[in-house]
């Protein structure tokens, strides 16, 4: 199993500098490949009997121009243009088999990273050896043992992290504790509600920062463009923007890896979050929220500790079905945080009546609960409701 290790590195000026010069190399080899791969092609389309281009092809081509064209790119590490034309032919292999959108090229200051490979770099303790800049100092040491493939060094606001991907074993970690099934309802107003009863408040990163973010916008949008001035208040914007993601990220860490510890099966919804985020009226704080971030990990985790998570339908009708006897409410509102049954009578809190009954679904499940080669993620699919009921269910369900 791949697993990548992000640490901060402690660097001097010296090091910076280099990683700066390595990330431009490789942003400008990459932006150099998209134009000339877009070129070639417009050219293989008009006559086939050209060839087609390719990243081993596009490789050779800048090994052969850059010593005389762009004598700049040997001061820094030969993999930086190399991965870069990799990772654009993976890109475009993604996009040709509809998995993403048609690559755009990098900018300066988003897309600040270098990738190296395995066998041109070196790892022991809490240094990294980076080719032709030699030993440089991490804020921890690589958590997981296993046999190490790459390792992609990034640049957040003014810090450098190294992402290091290691090939682990398969159950590197013990099982879960097998507390049962649990259901996990996510919302807005609370970032899950558990079907045992227990409430999680979730960070609110944004939201606790929001005003401080509108001020140092609004700051930086007075700034005079090239200015030092306006370097520093980017500076400073940026640097809120990394702790807010911080601690949303944080926040998301403990909650699954408590989750994935206690329990061996968890029922959760297969949320339509882009959908979602087209309300304007809900978008920052599902985005505050992390839920797509929060599905990532969970599912992950399971899998490492042959968990299982069973995604239920995202037109089941969770909030509305009494978790007693059954019976589906005609319509619930974002309103009505509680309701009683008219069928049974019992009373429900809209969000613990909904994990309660995720947690059914996933019991109800034929999927062994914990280990096995079933462990990993399980999608649960439910007959859809009627066209009409579609878009008012999804808006009861999700408060």
């Amino acid at each position: 199993m791949l697993t990548a290790h992000r640490i901060q590195l402690d660097l001097n000026n010296v090091q910076r500098t280099y990683l700066a010069r390595a990330a431009g190399v490789a942003r400008f080899a990459y932006n150099w490949a998209l134009t000339a791969w877009r070129r070639q092609y417009l050219a293989w389309k008009a006559d086939p009997a050209l060839p087609r281009p390719s990243e081993a092809s596009l490789r050779r081509q800048l090994n052969a121009v850059k010593r005389e064209k762009y004598p700049w790119m040997l001061d820094v590490t030969k993999c930086a243009p190399q991965m870069a034309i990799m990772q654009l032919g993976r890109a475009f292999e993604n996009f040709f088999a509809g998995r993403a959108r048609y690559p755009t090229y990098r900018r300066k200051g988003a897309d600040d990273r270098v990738t190296i490979s395995n066998d041109k770099f070196q790892v022991e303790g809490r240094r990294l050896r980076v080719p032709k800049l030699g030993w440089v100092h991490m804020r921890e040491a690589l958590r997981f043992s296993g046999h190490v493939v790459s390792a992609c060094l990034s640049r957040t606001a003014d810090h450098w992290y190294a992402s290091i991907t290691v090939d682990c074993p398969d159950s590197p970690h013990p099982p879960a504790d097998n507390q049962g099934a649990v259901g996990v309802d996510l919302g807005v107003t609370r970032l899950a509600t558990l079907s045992t009863g227990e409430t999680i408040e979730g960070p609110k990163a944004l939201q606790c920062k929001l005003d401080k973010l509108r001020r140092l916008s609004r700051a930086l949008s007075r700034k005079v463009k090239g200015s030092a001035n306006r370097a520093k208040a980017r500076l400073k914007l940026a640097r809120l923007h990394e702790r807010i993601t911080h601690r949303r990220r944080e926040g998301l860490h403990q909650l699954t890896t408590s989750l994935t510890r206690r329990f061996c099966m968890i029922g959760i919804e297969d949320l339509n979050v882009r959908g979602m985020m087209r309300n304007p009226k809900l978008a920052r704080l599902i985005a505050d929220m992390g839920w797509s971030e929060f599905r990532r990990q969970i599912v992950h985790k399971a899998a490492r500790r042959g968990g299982k998570v069973i995604l239920v339908d995202r037109w089941y009708p969770s909030s509305k079905t009494c978790s007693a006897c059954g019976h589906v409410l005609e319509t619930l509102t974002l309103a009505q945080r509680s309701w009683n049954c008219p069928k049974c009578g019992t009373a429900h809190d809209r969000d613990i009546n909904a994990a309660v009954n995720l947690m059914k679904m996933a019991v109800s499940s034929t999927v062994p609960a914990c280990g096995g080669e079933s462990a990993g993620l399980v999608h649960m699919r439910q007959a859809k409701l009627a066209p009409e009921k579609q878009e008012s269910s999804v808006k009861a369900d999700h408060g």
